[in-house]
């Protein structure tokens, strides 16, 4: 596929997501069949760009290309700068948050509360686009700021007027949060009228449901957030069926076992030894759901306080999993519709 000057592997894209896209995530998820992972955000605040996190959020070596940022703040001019600043440090493709539902981003004024004030949008996405010619950059959004006040039809003409390359729309209000069914007749009419690519995003979960989403809508891609949590083989299996009309085989346990171990080096790698641990339960947790036997395991795991005992109840798990099936082999139907970790 062909997306904003990049030859991706294909049209189906990770969401960012706050405390989950992190580099180990997002080279996973690439790995496992993502044709683009957008990083979780990073603020727009310079006073920040020293903090720790901030630091790490903004990591990309090794990174498969192109290595794509999403930045989030209210400001023209502190947005403009953040979208230098994170090109200086790689960034080859600058996304804009204004769809992130969250109290603490929105009682700022940014994320999905900038879908309110339509003329404030249009001078950041200029100010962003004028600051980093060269560089793509594209925008995040929901339907509207609530049920009675849907303007993403507004939005795309705002964005199209103002050189935005590509619109990834989660099918929800600010208003909904995470709660009901996304709109795919919104992402439908936004796609009839725009002339710049449209990214679906919302409820995707399987690869039949991937494959109605892409028919319903139109859109040009998808983005899969929270079902991709714990279960990043989603994007090959997603893959496979839009190409084949067949579903690949569960991927077999020692697969993910060793899946599982590498993320978990990578995590304990890029963190550092406690604040790894502490990252890599919510992950153990996310990648044994609703398999034999995990309920409490994941209530055990969280006690456990270092590598040495994680990692060894991690191997024992999966290696009593595997005596019992050749391929991963769920109990329960899995909706992945936690909450920590939101798609931004």
């Amino acid at each position: 596929m062909e997306f904003v000057g990049f030859s991706l592997r294909n049209n189906l894209f990770v969401a960012p997501m706050a405390g989950v896209t992190d580099r180990p995530f997002r080279q996973l998820c690439k790995k496992m069949g993502a044709g683009l992972a957008v990083s979780e955000m990073v603020t727009s605040n310079s006073l920040l760009y020293g903090s720790a996190k901030t630091q790490r959020r903004a990591n990309h070596d090794g990174e498969v290309a192109p290595i794509s940022v999403q930045i989030a703040g209210a400001a023209p001019q502190m947005m403009a700068d953040a979208a230098r600043h994170n090109v200086d440090r790689g960034a080859q493709i600058i996304d804009i948050n204004m769809g992130c539902p969250a109290k603490k981003i929105c009682n700022v004024m940014a994320g999905s509360a900038l879908l309110r004030d339509e003329p404030l949008v249009g001078r950041i996405l200029e100010a962003v686009v004028n600051a980093v010619p060269g560089t793509p950059v594209t925008l995040k959004i929901r339907t509207g700021w609530d049920k009675s006040n849907r303007n993403a039809l507004s939005i795309l003409k705002i964005a199209e007027q103002s050189g935005i390359r590509a619109l990834a729309m989660h099918g929800r209000t600010r208003a909904c949060g995470y709660t009901g069914f996304a709109e795919y007749e919104t992402i439908a009419a936004v796609k009839a009228q725009a002339h710049i690519p449209i990214i679906a995003n919302g409820d995707i979960t399987s690869p039949e449901k991937a494959k109605f989403v892409l028919e319903a809508t139109g859109a040009d891609a998808l983005m899969i957030g929270r079902a991709a949590q714990g279960r990043p083989w989603l994007f090959r299996e997603i893959e496979h069926y839009l190409n084949t009309g067949t579903h690949l085989l569960p991927p077999r346990v020692s697969e993910i076992h060793e899946v599982l171990t590498a993320h978990l080096e990578d995590l304990y790698a890029f963190y550092g030894i406690e604040t790894g641990v502490r990252v890599a339960r919510k992950h153990i947790s996310w990648y044994t759901k609703g398999l034999i036997g995990s309920a409490s395991f994941r209530h055990r795991m969280n006690q456990l306080p270092d590598i040495v005992q994680q990692q060894m109840a991690v191997n024992d798990f999966f290696v009593g999993l595997a005596e019992h099936n050749e391929h991963l082999s769920y109990i329960q139907t899995e909706d992945h519709n936690d909450t920590e970790g939101l798609a931004a």
